[in-house]
């Protein structure tokens, strides 16, 4: 008698068509999937490095601020060089003889303002820089070399204001900038700043998708208190 084999013939030529349309159809949802996911960590990354450029410069700017005045009459700020730009962003400039007691530097930096690269960060302005399709925060240094020197602190920023007062001020957020119920002052008579800045964050992914943020607008802002500005009364 011929005994019959069982389990050995493998599979059909339908069942293995079957089979290989299921593996494509899962790896390609599988592969939309971790594209989407990369997307979205990209996005999310890249607006969070936007935020944290923009700390670091708000950090930069309110401890240079706060130092503006020292060994000089008044707070530091040059009225004629600080104020509002064409499209609405504030800008400002500030001085102090910050190497006033630095035995390293020349008797002229000791005592004035003006030798190029010994009063580097002695004479700054701080502005926003329009591109096609972005701003940029700048820096500029008058003297950190001949011609002066400008840097690039953040990128992405919608919008940069700079409030003016004459004593501590509580504020609220509204929009895209703050508002405080005591009235401003000009400048060169300020003792106390509010620095305003928002952050323009992309949308991330798609409507009623995993992980979906939309595009939004996120204020920053720093109180700076110009401790120089009273020197000159003790």
């Amino acid at each position: 008698m011929q005994k019959t084999k069982k389990g050995n013939d493998g599979f059909s030529l339908f069942e293995l068509i079957i089979a290989m349309t299921l593996t494509i159809v899962v790896m390609g949802i599988a592969s939309v999937l971790l594209a989407q996911a990369l997307n979205i960590r990209t996005r999310t990354n890249a607006n969070l490095d936007a935020l944290a450029d923009v700390q670091r410069a708000l950090n930069i700017m309110s401890r240079e601020i706060g130092n503006a005045g020292f060994d000089m009459t008044g707070n530091g700020i040059v009225d004629g060089d600080t104020g509002t730009d064409s499209s609405g962003n504030s800008m400002i400039r500030l001085r102090s003889n910050a190497n006033k007691f630095d035995e390293s530097v020349s008797s002229s930096a000791r005592t004035g303002i003006g030798v190029v690269g010994e009063d580097a960060g002695e004479d700054i302005k701080y502005f926003i820089y329009k591109t096609s399709n972005t701003n940029l925060l700048a820096r500029y240094d008058e003297y950190a070399a001949a011609g002066g020197n400008s840097t690039v602190l953040a990128n992405r920023l919608d919008s940069l204001h700079i409030h003016y007062y004459a004593e501590k001020v509580s504020y609220s957020a509204t929009g895209c900038d703050v508002t405080a119920p005591s009235t401003e002052v000009t400048p060169s008579a300020a003792k106390y700043l509010v620095i305003a800045v928002c952050v323009h964050l992309d949308q991330v992914g798609a409507p009623g998708t995993s992980g979906y943020q939309p595009e939004k607008n996120v204020l920053l802002a720093s109180d700076v208190a110009l401790r120089n500005s009273n020197l000159p009364d003790y």
